[in-house]
């Protein structure tokens, strides 16, 4: 493995990160003038210092070269006063990740945006916002307990967040009315 490939993989890591950061800034203000939005959170590895490690891809992993993390989507906790607005985020979403490939020529896939719903004024984690467009789509993790009950309110089995998650010293606060 070469000096150079290694550098360009860190370079590649590196603006990775930058872009899902312009991304989050872009889903943030769309989400802020939603009434109902209480406050935005950035958190994960979008939202700390990249660390070195052995990636997943082959070349470097074989020979246990350390690369730049790889960010591989962007995980935002938002805190809802109202329900009911789920379709209306889900459409923000996909609307100012149009107008950053537009306007920053930026291309970030609407399930790359991890939307964690909470209820306002507390911790207490709700679920995600779904990246289907009908609830219930009819899919295998369509079926997860729960899942739906209130619509675009995604279930994962198993998943239990972490309380500190959000509340880390990398966490950005995004917004807050």
């Amino acid at each position: 493995m070469n000096s150079r490939k290694i550098e360009e993989t860190n370079q590649h890591m590196e603006r990775q990160q930058e872009n899902f950061r312009i991304a989050a800034d872009f889903v943030a203000n769309s989400f802020k003038e939603i009434s109902g939005v209480e406050r935005i959170v950035l958190f994960g590895s979008v939202a700390k210092p990249l660390e070195k490690e052995v990636p997943r891809f082959r070349e470097f992993k074989r020979a246990g070269i350390e690369v730049w993390h790889e960010c591989k989507d962007i995980d935002l906790a938002v805190w809802l006063s109202d329900l009911n607005i789920l379709r209306t985020l889900q459409k923000a979403r996909s609307e100012s990740l149009t107008r950053l490939l537009e306007n920053r020529n930026i291309g970030v896939a609407h399930h790359q945006v991890e939307v964690f719903i909470f209820a306002g004024g507390t911790n207490n984690y709700l679920g995600r916002l779904c990246t289907y467009s009908a609830c219930p789509k009819g899919k295998e993790d369509c079926l997860v307990i729960g899942c739906g009950k209130i619509p675009l309110l995604k279930q994962h089995e198993n998943f239990t967040l972490k309380a500190d998650a959000i509340e880390s010293d990398s966490s950005i606060v995004l917004f807050e009315r």
